[in-house]
């Protein structure tokens, strides 16, 4: 629906497109694709052609009320976190809603809305706390580090590695923003000066997060 009045939107449509029904956590191979599919652009096309008018919504504070119980703001949290990387990849806007959706990720941890979802959709949380930069962002990251072993434990035994994979891609952030302050593959895209240092971890083109190119 192309729209950007908030009461048009159903946060069951962004939970049954972000995930479906596939039996992934089932399956170690089929919960990699999962995976691989949002982490590498591979979701950028449907996100573009289906919920353009729901990520303006929200990056508007249209869907603020979808906060409310906790698969609500799981669905907000895609959309402000997830969705404008798809949307307005490459340009500021990308990450134009990033302390929104790191407070609304805080939040639900300290209320304990995380604890009524599923692994895989716990750790989107974690992932939109790593995502927002700022001067307390290593202070952010260690504030989660007891609901990174959550997510670990909470993990299903079939999909079980994918558990020590949150835990190592959350300590890769951490110690790339107690190094540099901020996620350096940004600068290009905010005009923002690289140093010598950071120059040659872009060179590397490795980065948490990001599609490969």
């Amino acid at each position: 629906m192309n729209t950007h009045r908030g009461k048009d939107f159903d946060p069951q449509d962004v939970l049954d497109f972000w995930f479906p029904e596939t039996g992934h956590e089932n399956d170690p191979e089929t919960h990699r694709a999962f995976w691989v599919e949002r982490m590498q652009g591979g979701m950028d096309g449907a996100i573009i052609a289906r919920f353009s008018g729901v990520t303006i919504a929200a990056a508007r504070g249209l869907l603020d009320h979808w906060a409310e119980t906790p698969r609500g703001r799981l669905a907000l949290l895609i959309v402000l976190d997830q969705f404008p990387r798809s949307l307005w990849r490459d340009t500021p806007a990308a990450y134009a809603q990033d302390i929104q959706a790191a407070r609304l990720a805080l939040e639900g941890i300290k209320n304990g809305d995380v604890d009524q979802l599923e692994a895989w959709e716990m750790a989107f949380f974690l992932i939109a706390v790593a995502h927002c930069e700022g001067p307390d962002h290593a202070a952010r990251l260690r504030s989660v580090s007891v609901f990174v072993e959550k997510v670990v434990y909470k993990t299903p035994s079939q999909i079980a590695q994918a558990g020590p994979h949150h835990k190592a891609q959350y300590e890769r952030v951490l110690d790339i923003i107690d190094t540099f302050g901020r996620h350096p593959h940004r600068n290009a895209i905010l005009s923002r000066h690289s140093t010598p240092a950071e120059e040659a971890y872009i060179a590397e083109g490795d980065f948490p997060h990001t599609p490969k190119s």
